[in-house]
């Protein structure tokens, strides 16, 4: 029988940023780690892996050395082949766009069945640079921004896509968009994806993520009612307030300055601080004299449906486990749940047992005194 060649790429550097408030990892490395951010790329390619584990015997790994893909394999007792060895010494920040583009040229010559990656949208965009959009890939979501068409919803869902590929089950290939932030109109502050390409990826919509919609997809009047409900309610609590346009809305209507891609902690309706860490966030509840109860404002991420791991790591399940289910406050206009045509909303939090305990009905704000219930449930999270 013909093992199964699978190409694994690690970007080691991606979703450095995000819990220390960088907004992504392209450039800012360093400023990361000295701000105590902690590496978690490894962490999500061997959950993805780990599904795959019991087919191991039947797997032939091509990978890059060290941290880009082969120690990982090699402590999981996957038989591995590194082809290409990153040149750490090319800068400060060690492992680069380049050392990614020259691994899967590397890799590409190895006859690979798939194309397994851990990533965002910067390391999408450097392995689109280089493959042929015939060839099939399939992404594990590891970074900050993650807007491309080419994951899987978490990196279990990933894994489940590999599983059913060595199982033998019929899985189609599509072509799925590889996008990234325009920064144009970042600087202008608009959120609003730029599409690069496509890239081949396996076709299962329950466990390959939807291409985030981008640009104004709501009347400023919607978001307007929803800011009303939120503020409305508000107390003596601590709000944590993510990111995105719709929580957005609810500073604006306090009047108070926004972090657009980042969190924000207010309470009496005043700002206690901008742009805040993972570790700071956990410094904030820690003192629990200033505040009755800890409330968590979230959206979701048009198209796609995910609340938590996208754009918003500073939200660890660290503090997660410390904010009561029905403190989580969950904003969205009606616009953006139709798009889902049903498909639930989605939890990414690093920890599949937390993304578990997440599951469930919540009470989703969608206008003044205007609520729906909406499901949140991990399809890939049933598939063991």
């Amino acid at each position: 029988m013909k093992r199964f060649r699978l190409g694994i790429i690690i970007n080691p550097l991606a979703g450095l940023g995000g819990s220390v408030g960088l907004k992504g990892s392209d450039g800012v490395a360093n400023e990361a780690l000295a701000k105590g951010a902690i590496p978690k790329a490894q962490q999500r390619m061997q959950q993805a892996l780990d599904v795959i584990l019991p087919f191991a015997e039947q797997i032939d790994i091509i990978t890059a050395s060290g941290d880009m893909g082969g120690l990982l394999c090699r402590q999981m007792g996957f038989s591995t082949q590194e082809v290409y060895r990153a040149i750490e010494t090319r800068s400060a920040e060690k492992t680069s766009a380049l050392d990614t583009q020259q691994a899967v040229k590397c890799l590409l010559d190895h006859q690979l069945d798939l194309l397994l990656f851990a990533g965002g949208d910067g390391t999408a965009r450097d392995i689109y640079a280089v493959v042929d959009d015939s060839f099939p890939v399939l992404g594990v979501p590891a970074g900050v921004k993650i807007h491309s068409g080419v994951y899987g919803i978490t990196p279990h869902a990933s894994g489940v896509v590999v599983r059913m590929l060595l199982n033998g089950e019929l899985v189609s290939l599509m072509s799925a968009d590889v996008m990234d932030i325009d920064e144009v109109a970042f600087r202008q502050g608009i959120v609003k994806a730029r599409r690069f390409g496509e890239m081949t990826v396996p076709a299962e919509p329950r466990y390959i993520q939807a291409v985030k919609m981008g640009g104004k997809e709501v009347d400023e009047l919607v978001l307007a009612d929803i800011a009303a409900d939120i503020i409305e309610s508000m107390d003596d609590e601590l709000y944590i307030m993510g990111s995105g346009s719709t929580v957005a809305a609810v500073m604006e209507d306090l009047g108070l300055a926004n972090t657009l891609l980042g969190v924000d902690v207010i309470q009496h309706k005043q700002i206690m601080a901008q742009d805040v860490t993972a570790q700071q966030l956990l410094t904030f509840i820690a003192d629990k004299k200033t505040y009755p109860s800890v409330k968590l404002v979230i959206t979701l991420i048009g198209g796609q449906g995910h609340i938590l791991g996208r754009g918003n790591q500073q939200l660890s399940p660290d503090l997660i486990r410390q904010i009561e289910k029905d403190n989580i406050l969950i904003l969205a206009t009606k616009t953006k749940l139709k798009a889902l045509e049903g498909r639930p909303l989605i939890v990414d939090s690093g920890d599949p047992e937390l993304d578990k305990a997440l599951t469930g009905y919540y009470k989703i704000v969608t206008g003044y005194h205007d609520y729906v219930m909406y499901q949140v449930a991990n399809p890939d999270l049933v598939e063991n």
